[in-house]
């Protein structure tokens, strides 16, 4: 049996420099504070906890004082820093400079936009995602979030729109939703569209299809919480309808294997390299198993 591990998936460049700022702290000290999960992936976040990482929530970290706290890959929103601030906390920030781009280009937008009449800012992106809350953060909450082309008519086509998208989203909807919007836009209406799509995680598409073809099962691992796993696993279905989305080893079903030749194993910008080996390792020996 061919099984083989997608070269291409696994951590992104924002996750990883995340998870190294990390074990570099708990390798020094044995404990620091993380705001929200490291990573969507449980698995990688149940290892790091083994370390000393402790994960805590936005009104966990309100009542903090006099301590690190990483700030993971997502980014925030200005008013955690100015609770940092108040709280003596002193933030490790892993925020993937790609988000920490877009954040300063929203903000821009918003800050601009105060002296004259100002334009809607929209966001497209998934609705309460880490991402998402710390890109509307920087509108004071203002930012319309438009998570499908179905909720188009949350935007109002009378003002003028300045559009940007969570970078992890997928550009064919982006460019669709774009589309949409110039044919909507009114009469005078002044429209700008940002394309702020990760081009590391974009190009990821077309490399996973190819992979998915070329196999005749493909288990896709990731964690629940991952819509850049989801967004990718559909890919992947839509390549190879034999494929299975998966957590770890433990969800897969070894009549999956019967008479199959070539398996694929995959991932999101979240999965660690680690977690696809180990299901590589478990196949290998069901496979020795069935002889």
């Amino acid at each position: 049996m061919i099984i083989e591990i997608d070269n291409g998936s696994g951590f992104c460049f924002g996750v990883t420099t995340a998870i190294h700022k990390a074990e570099e702290e708990l390798d020094k000290t044995g404990h620091l504070f993380c705001l929200g999960d490291i990573v969507h992936n449980s698995n990688e976040v149940e290892r790091l906890k083994k370390k000393g990482l402790v994960t805590i929530t936005h009104e966990q970290f309100r009542e903090l004082k006099d301590v690190k706290v990483l700030l993971r890959a997502h980014g925030e929103p200005p008013e955690t820093y100015e609770t940092a601030r108040c709280n003596n906390i002193e933030i490790i920030d892993a925020t993937c400079p790609v988000v920490l781009q877009l954040q300063r280009r929203i903000r821009k937008s918003y800050n601009e936009s105060k002296n004259e009449a100002p334009p809607q800012i929209v966001i497209y992106g998934k609705r309460g995602h880490a991402e998402v809350n710390g890109l509307v953060g920087q509108t004071e909450g203002s930012a319309i979030v438009i998570e499908s082309l179905d909720e188009i008519d949350r935007i109002n086509f009378g003002r003028d729109i300045y559009l940007y998208s969570q970078t992890t989203k997928s550009l064919q909807e982006f460019l669709a939703l774009v589309k949409e919007i110039e044919q909507r836009a009114g009469n005078g209406v002044k429209f700008q569209s940002f394309d702020t799509i990760c081009r590391s995680v974009a190009n990821r598409i077309p490399q996973i299809r190819a992979f998915a073809a070329r196999h005749e099962l493909v288990l896709f691992v990731c964690g629940k919480k991952s819509s850049n796993g989801r967004n990718l696993f559909k890919e992947c279905v839509d390549a190879n309808p034999n494929s299975h989305l998966i957590s770890n080893e433990n969800d897969i079903d070894p009549r999956w294997l019967d008479g199959i030749n070539s398996v694929g194993i995959c991932g999101a910008t979240s999965t660690p390299r680690w977690l696809m080996t180990q299901v590589k390792e478990f196949i290998e020996r069901c496979a020795l198993a069935n002889g």
